[in-house]
């Protein structure tokens, strides 16, 4: 087990490294039921892969993961980041022998089939943009709050789509109680919440210890409680190690967007 250690980057090959964690454990102590009540999917970039090509010439790109959230782990991102530096003394014969290994053995890890993009590490579809919508952050908060709760969530009618967004998620690892920054971005239809109460909410997250998917769902729970009914719940995390991550639940299907702020 990684948790919690001193982990030197491997020199070869290490696919043993990955480390999953049963969604089960923080779905069970939310509430949530086995019939999920949300589509999602948790949207990783990894920024720092590279291997060897079948002359020893290095290579590199930045890869797209998507683990939907059917699957039945998440997969721990030290043991992730350990992982993709296993690969960089191994030797590939093409990009399709590469992405194979990765696709097999992160799907092995999450117990569910995994997706995987390869991106020139100057490709423009990975550039940022800005968002739609309205930022929360210059609202004032309601009170100070220690812990997310559904009471800190004020919902009102509103006509058609809207689309709310703060940059002031911060979160912290549950085993190395280190800090994690996010935007949060919320789209709903017909009801929403006001902006005062989304960043008290998002503000209640700031000593909470709790790994990036989890907060989503947390998220989504409790929007869904203060009764909310169609809408979606998205957290664009800054990276970490060279990966970032962006957990998606939504009341409706389909993929979740792909987008990119300023800071991952």
């Amino acid at each position: 087990m990684l948790l919690g250690q001193d982990s030197p980057a491997p020199t070869q090959y290490a696919p043993e490294i990955l480390y999953p964690i049963p969604r089960r454990l923080a779905r069970d102590e939310l509430g949530l039921p086995t019939a999920l009540p949300f589509y999602g999917e948790d949207i990783w970039h990894g920024w720092e892969l590279s291997w060897l090509d079948a002359r020893a010439v290095p290579q590199s790109a930045v890869a797209r993961f998507v683990i939907p959230a059917t699957t039945d782990n998440l997969v721990e991102s030290k043991s992730f980041k350990l992982y993709l530096n296993s690969l960089n003394q191994e030797a590939f014969e093409s990009h399709a022998a590469l992405q194979s290994t990765l696709v097999k053995d992160l799907s092995a890890v999450a117990a569910g089939e995994v997706e995987l993009e390869l991106f020139a590490a100057d490709d423009t579809a990975l550039a940022p943009a800005p968002l739609a919508g309205d930022c929360v952050d210059g609202a004032a908060l309601l009170r100070q709050a220690a812990e997310p709760d559904v009471g800190l969530l004020e919902v009102v009618e509103a006509p058609g789509a809207t689309q709310l967004f703060s940059h002031g998620l911060r979160s912290l690892c549950p085993v190395t109680a280190q800090p994690d920054w996010a935007t949060v971005i919320l789209r709903s239809e017909d009801r929403s919440v006001t902006p005062a109460s989304l960043l008290t909410y998002v503000a209640s997250f700031r000593h909470h210890q709790e790994f990036h998917e989890q907060c989503v769902e947390r998220m989504f729970r409790d929007l869904q409680h203060a009764g909310l009914e169609r809408f979606s719940v998205q957290a664009l995390y800054t990276r970490r190690g060279g990966l970032d991550i962006s957990p998606w639940r939504s009341t409706e299907p389909g993929r979740a967007p792909r987008l990119r702020s300023m800071r991952q």
